[in-house]
């Protein structure tokens, strides 16, 4: 069984606006809401694979509601908790000549809240897999994900760990089966822009020998690369396709990885459907359905995927 935290969920507006001035009265030329955050993005793409999962976190008020009504409706199971402290956030997703991002704060989470979550993760059992995804609340304490793995390092759960900075560094000597940091967010580690791909392998192989297990790293448009625990390393380019929509590609890499690890234990297979996954996100105006994953998959045989030892 697999379980998806999102400490804080949020409804995500996304508006495209033709052509977005500062000052001035802006039209929408579509809009939709989803529900939103990390977790919940990797929860959602599992389901559309048919791998069962369970979406819990914290949700607050109207808009956390919404969030709970709106992931049942996907068919994802949840168990979120509701917190009494604020409103569950509404981020705002602007299309236009540039995509702007403004996100909100979300609920204030007590120490409480954290108890109900850690009697929650005493229901996981050997060899389920945990997915602590986006970044920390700042409600709680930044090493939270760190506190988790302690409470969780004598039942042999795969955990995959998804976040920022010092909060992934926090984790590392844990060892999570896999970690997934993007290039941005691989530089912001080691305070340096990132650009040649063997630079990009180093800081990922150093990240490995802190004590991440696998070190998955999304390139956008460049592809990926995978480091795995077996000492190979290997690298990709994405298929061919249209960029559409760049939100949740990142989750719905992991939820491949993790969907392609449950089906043949094999790094390759998982690298193969991670980046098909994450692509036929980018490539859709939502999170990809599994036909389109499965789509994307047939046309990533053609892409050469590379091989080596560390």
């Amino acid at each position: 069984m697999i379980y998806t935290v999102t400490l804080n969920a949020s409804l995500d507006y996304i508006v495209a606006v033709e052509d977005f001035k500062i000052g001035y009265v802006n039209r929408t030329v579509s809009e939709k809401m989803l529900p939103g955050g990390k977790g919940i993005n990797v929860s959602t793409i599992l389901q559309s694979l048919g791998i069962e999962n369970k979406a819990l976190g914290f949700i607050a008020g109207f808009v956390g509601a919404e969030i709970e009504r709106a992931v049942e409706a996907l068919g994802c199971k949840q168990d979120f908790i509701v917190v009494p402290n604020g409103v569950s956030r509404i981020n705002v997703k602007l299309k236009s000549n540039e995509g702007t991002e403004i996100n909100g704060q979300g609920p204030h989470i007590r120490d409480e809240d954290m108890a109900k979550l850690f009697r929650q993760l005493d229901e996981l059992q050997e060899h389920d897999i945990l997915v602590l995804a986006g970044s920390i609340p700042n409600s709680l304490k930044s090493v939270v994900y760190r506190e988790i793995l302690d409470y969780l390092q004598d039942k042999n759960i795969m955990i995959v760990v998804d976040t920022i900075k010092e909060q992934l560094l926090n984790v590392l000597e844990k060892r999570p089966f896999l970690i997934k940091p993007n290039r941005f967010e691989l530089g912001e580690i080691f305070d340096k822009e990132l650009c040649e791909q063997e630079e990009i392998i180093s800081c990922a192989c150093q990240l490995q020998a802190k004590g991440a297990r696998n070190v998955l790293v999304s390139l956008a448009g460049d592809g990926a690369i995978l480091v795995t625990e077996d000492g190979d390393i290997y690298t990709s380019k994405v298929p061919e396709g249209t960029l559409v929509n760049s939100v949740g590609a990142g989750d719905s890499m992991v939820a491949g990885f993790l969907s392609g690890w449950l089906e043949q234990k094999d790094y390759e297979y998982a690298f193969r459907l991670g980046i098909a996954a994450g692509s036929a996100s980018a490539f859709s105006e939502d999170l990809a359905t599994k036909e389109e994953i499965v789509a994307v998959l047939k046309k990533l045989d053609k892409v050469n995927i590379m091989k080596r030892k560390q």
